[in-house]
């Protein structure tokens, strides 16, 4: 009768064989290693050509990939951008602009980036500052469905706008925006992005035959410049200068002006009597506020150093990016809450193991989003492409994007994406009225509040903004009421200093900027 078990044997032979297979499949897919900085604009020495930041460490991952010169966020404030990368949506379907509502409640179970990678084998695990802690991620970070363990927070991320500063001039615990420290005599002697990097490390030295996708999040360079005071040492004031143009815009509009109120809640700021909306800073303060922000960009890149020597470049996709940009001064601003480039443009750093870096070929000028990185992660880890949304109804699929793949543009000569019209970023920022306000905050309104939502495109040669009316209880735009234009020719201003809307000669560009918005925008 032993015959008789020979079809099962076969079975079960070929159902061990079959999941030998998939276990090697599995474990032969690279690893993921994305790394979230916080308000980080492109200061970038290798590359990106800034030749004040000093990033050795940075500049390292750029030689060894490929960066994008023209890369932009969805909406310049934390959570909405976040969430607007993780789950490869706009922030429209999201329908997220400020901190209080969870997308999985209020707008649809999207798969996420992590979301995808866990369902598909991989160990996931958040570091930091990933998603935008609190409702905004369901006070979990939205574990368990992204992370396959709890994310990590450090402990001392609670002090961060707490009174921990020691005023030069008294000696008294205040909550400066410039804030050096040394870190014994800090709350538990160190500082969150030293915590992180230290979990993070620590989960790379785990071992484990799964592959892994790990996102760290940085907390710097974002406000207060809470940093070790000895990174103040490689960058003296005295290499900083004040801006040749730092005032707003000719011919800008109110209700496009940030008036940086979370600046101007730190103690420092405060003693300065700058007068609101638009009085002007000292010189010596903007002088120090750009000294400290690059010395804090120099501490965080320590940091990633730090981390980048526990990856096996040649087992990992590594991808370096921001939530968003941040104003040094430019436009007389020093924030994000606007749709300038300096706003919404961040770093775009990829390096992976299947692509075949060609120095001549590193930098990527084509103008893409930040949305784009959903895809385009999937595809370099070889797993099932993710569908693009439908764009009519964007919000009735669980698992789309509504970016693209970039896969194209990193392996060399390849004509995928050919039309001009591809390469378009979109961004928006929302207002509560046409003149900034403290109550309601103008920078940062809540849901309710929001009554006007600036919707801005960047093409390779010009940005377009238009401020039309918004009815958030129904997320509905009225384009017949328009609050607002601005258009910016970087082919001459690539500082976007003078709105040329009212410019007869570009009349039909205005318009047909305007319609491709409208249609994008409906």
């Amino acid at each position: 009768m032993w015959y008789r078990q020979v079809p099962v044997l076969l079975s079960i032979i070929c159902l061990i064989t079959l999941l030998n297979e998939a276990e090697t499949q599995l474990a032969d897919r690279p690893n993921v290693l994305l790394i979230i900085l916080d308000d980080f604009r492109p200061a970038i020495k290798y590359g990106y050509g800034d030749e004040k930041a000093i990033t050795p460490n940075i500049d390292q991952l750029v030689q060894r990939g490929f960066f994008f010169e023209n890369a932009f966020a969805q909406q310049a404030l934390c959570a909405p951008s976040r969430n607007s990368m993780l789950t490869g949506r706009r922030p429209d379907t999201v329908r997220l602009y400020d901190f209080y509502s969870y997308w999985r409640q209020t707008s649809g179970n999207y798969t996420t980036l992590p979301q995808y990678f866990k369902q598909h084998g991989y160990r996931t695990h958040s570091v930091g500052k990933v998603f935008h802690p609190g409702a905004s991620s369901n006070f979990t970070d939205d574990f368990p469905l992204s992370w396959s363990d709890p994310a990590f927070h450090p402990l001392t991320d609670e002090y961060s706008n707490s009174p921990v500063c020691i005023d030069p001039e008294d000696g008294w615990l205040r909550r400066n925006l410039l804030c050096p420290v040394l870190l014994e005599t800090q709350p538990l002697q160190t500082l969150p992005d030293i915590e992180s990097t230290e979990e993070a490390k620590r989960f790379l030295r785990a071992a484990s035959p799964d592959p892994y996708f790990l996102a760290v999040g940085y907390r710097k360079p974002h406000i207060p410049f809470r940093i070790p005071i000895k990174y103040l040492d490689q960058h003296p004031v005295s290499k900083f200068r004040t801006l040749d143009l730092d005032y707003p815009p000719f011919g800008l509009p109110t209700v496009a002006w940030s008036s940086y109120l979370d600046v101007r809640n730190r103690d420092d700021f405060q003693q300065l009597n700058v007068s609101f909306p638009f009085g002007r800073v000292p010189d010596d303060f903007k002088l120090r506020i750009r000294q400290y922000y690059y010395a804090a960009v120099t501490y965080v890149d320590d940091l990633i150093g730090q981390l980048l020597k526990e990856v096996d470049p040649s087992r990992t996709i590594v991808a370096l990016t921001s939530d968003h940009g941040w104003a040094l001064g430019e436009h007389s601003e020093w924030a994000k809450y606007s749709n300038y480039d300096v706003a919404v443009r961040v770093p775009l750093v990829i390096s992976a193991p299947v692509l075949q870096v060609d120095s001549e070929r590193q930098k990527i000028a084509n103008v893409v989003e930040l949305l784009d990185l959903y895809s385009t992660l999937v595809d370099l880890a070889g797993l099932p492409p993710v569908q693009r949304c439908n764009v009519q109804r964007p919000h009735k699929a669980t698992t789309c994007t509504e970016g693209k793949s970039l896969m194209p543009l990193l392996q060399m000569n390849s004509t995928r994406y050919g039309a001009d019209d591809e390469w378009i970023a979109y961004s928006q920022y929302p207002r509560p009225g046409t003149y900034p306000t403290l109550l309601p905050n103008s920078d940062e309104p809540k849901l309710k509040q929001i009554k006007i939502m600036g919707y801005s495109m960047r093409t390779d040669r010009f940005r377009y903004t238009v401020w039309i009316k918004f009815d958030p209880a129904y997320f509905k735009r009225d384009w017949s009421k328009i609050y607002g234009e601005e258009l910016y020719d970087h082919s001459i201003d690539p500082q976007e200093n003078m709105n040329l809307i009212d410019r007869e000669p570009l009349a039909a560009v205005k318009d047909a900027l305007r319609m491709k918005l409208k249609e994008k925008f409906p």
